[in-house]
């Protein structure tokens, strides 16, 4: 079963200074970090910060791509957490087929803010994922952020832990 996810920001890491997006389920206060990759931060905070650049990035372009294609992304899912690494799928449609893309999760939540798409998780991603949170992560404030995560195990912090 899938659970619908909105983007609710990005923080970094004070422990392994990674970024973190985190998801929020739309229904309840459960909160999914997923820690990604510099540049894909980026790409992710341009796109939330609607920041215009004098060219296409990446995700710009696969959007261009799919709209001149005339495809349709319908949604992407985090599908598995596998050996500390999330997967995702991103789901289009073209001439009503349906296609799945396997993706990295940072590239299908920065294409997913591009094309306003929804954002699903596997519940099993989120059972099986130490760091999801079943309680509200503290308001996005600088210092209960990193209180929060200085109380992170270093079994929590996966294959990041230093």
């Amino acid at each position: 079963m899938e659970v619908e996810m909105k983007i609710r920001g990005l923080m970094m890491d004070p422990v392994s200074n990674m970024p973190i997006v985190l998801l929020k389920d739309v229904g309840s206060d459960t909160v999914l970090p997923i820690w990604v990759g510099a540049y894909e931060a980026n790409a992710i905070a341009l796109e939330i910060e609607k920041v215009s650049t004098p060219r296409p990035m990446t995700h710009d372009l696969i959007k261009n791509v799919l709209t001149g294609l005339d495809a349709l992304v319908h949604k992407v899912v985090v599908t598995e957490l596998k050996d500390d690494t999330f997967y995702a799928v991103i789901w289009l449609e073209k001439e009503g087929h349906v296609i799945s893309i396997d993706s990295r999760p940072s590239d299908a939540l920065a294409l997913a803010l591009r094309v306003d798409c929804p954002i699903f998780v596997e519940d099993e991603v989120l059972k099986t994922s130490k760091q999801a949170a079943a309680n509200p992560i503290p308001a996005v404030n600088s210092e209960e952020l990193r209180k929060y995560l200085e109380d992170l195990d270093d079994d929590d912090l996966g294959k990041y832990k230093m």
